[in-house]
């Protein structure tokens, strides 16, 4: 109380009405005040750390690993004052129509993503990025047993050999693999993948046609990928896009807490 007042009231006349010694005031404050900048340190620190992705819901979760116990509302009122915006924003989606093939395979998954076996059920997609000013791919496969990338890569070309090329990043058996989902893009639907499927005994899964909510999980890895990645960084050979994707999936995987697994 003391401390709220102090702009409005001396605190000698505040701690002789309280029965307070100024001593002890005084020796609170200063320890509250040091407690205040380490937790404001850390902040900043766990921030920058985290590229700087993580909000207040992440940060808490590290700082309560630091053996701090802070509300998220002082987090971001300590975000705020230190000029600390995260990289996210609010998800949109915004449908676009385009032509899809007309393959007779069926949606196997159904939009049953969670509480699978590692490696039962692999999702995958692709997005585009800026290299030298042209328009590249990027790949990723994604394990439904733990949001893991398992599997990716980048190239000029928006074709299966890209696809392929992720597969074969896999550090694993293929014959593991039970479900392969992705939309009905001709980069996943065809000839040559259709083959390396029947060759390792791996069912087939399509979205809907037009039905993103159909590949939801890959959907939402590549909202974090653009958010966290992407969208802040400036490629300016595929040389440096492979480096800085190898970087940022050893990053995501191995050090960047999630919240889908409880932190």
């Amino acid at each position: 109380m003391i401390r709220n007042n102090r702009h409005k009231y001396s605190i000698s006349a505040m701690c002789t009405l309280l029965q307070v010694p100024r001593a002890t005031y005084y020796y609170v404050a200063t320890k509250r005040d040091n407690r205040d900048k380490a937790i404001t340190e850390a902040i900043i620190k766990i921030f920058h750390a985290s590229r700087p992705i993580y909000g207040g819901r992440k940060i808490k979760e590290e700082l309560d690993n630091l053996g701090y116990k802070v509300s998220r509302r002082r987090i971001g009122r300590i975000m705020k004052e230190q000029g600390l915006v995260s990289k996210y924003t609010k998800a949109q989606f915004k449908p676009q129509k385009s032509k899809v093939n007309e393959d007779v395979t069926t949606n196997t998954l159904n939009r049953e993503f969670d509480n699978r076996e590692e490696l039962e059920v692999v999702v995958s997609d692709l997005t585009y990025v800026r290299v030298d000013q042209k328009w590249h791919y990027i790949c990723v496969l994604i394990d439904l047993f733990n949001r893991e990338i398992i599997g990716h890569s980048s190239g000029p070309n928006k074709t299966a050999e890209l696809v392929t090329r992720a597969s074969r990043s896999l550090r694993t058996n293929l014959h593991r693999l039970k479900l392969f989902h992705t939309d009905r893009g001709s980069e996943f639907k065809n000839k040559s993948i259709d083959e390396a499927l029947d060759t390792f005994g791996i069912e087939r899964s399509l979205s809907a046609k037009g039905t993103p909510y159909d590949n939801a999980v890959a959907e939402a890895a590549f909202k974090t990928l653009k958010t966290e990645f992407i969208l802040y960084e400036q490629f300016a050979s595929q040389e440096a896009l492979d480096l800085g994707l190898f970087d940022y999936v050893n990053w995501y995987n191995n050090v960047r807490i999630h919240g889908l697994l409880g932190y």
